[in-house]
């Protein structure tokens, strides 16, 4: 069953990519407090994932912060060797918190999971807006590309969300 609007993200355990060491620890420590704006990736260095989805959230930092958020993460089903290296390479490290769920527990956990042909089991592509560990919106992308989950969308989304309080 798929995560809906409401529902407290769960407790599974993860590894989470920083500048310093990977810390293991569990996904509602990392997207359980403040306003956070969580977005999920089948892999990284994957085409889209990597010239699309991530760099969306990274340039647009400044903005995600003017508009109450506390962080942004990224979730991919790779091992933590490798999210480093995409997050380093893409300069994004520092900026984006990385959540490696290098066997896809979270994304099966969330009901996000998706069958990638020879890649295997990985995280659906989407975003969510978390208020103190409640998914607060849930955008994921049923199409190829990124229109609803990417960085203009969930902009938007907040836009409006301050617009209508």
């Amino acid at each position: 069953m798929t995560i809906q609007r409401g529902d407290r993200i769960p407790s599974v355990p993860i590894k989470l990519v920083g500048t310093g060491d990977t810390v293991d620890t569990t996904s509602d420590a990392v997207l359980g407090t403040g306003r956070v704006v969580f977005f999920a990736v089948p892999g990284a260095f994957t085409p889209t994932c990597d010239t699309s989805h991530l760099p969306g959230f990274v340039a647009n930092i400044a903005k995600f912060r003017a508009l109450g958020v506390d962080k942004i993460v990224c979730g991919a089903v790779n091992d933590h060797h490798v999210t480093k290296a995409w997050a380093e390479r893409s300069e994004a490290l520092g900026k984006v918190e990385f959540i490696s769920d290098a066997h896809g527990n979270l994304a099966e956990a969330l009901g996000l999971v998706k069958q990638f042909g020879d890649l295997g089991k990985r995280f659906a592509r989407f975003a969510m807006i978390i208020e103190n560990g409640v998914v607060r919106d849930l955008f994921v992308q049923d199409v190829a590309g990124v229109t609803v989950s990417g960085a203009p969308a969930i902009l938007m989304a907040l836009q409006t969300s301050q617009v209508s309080a």
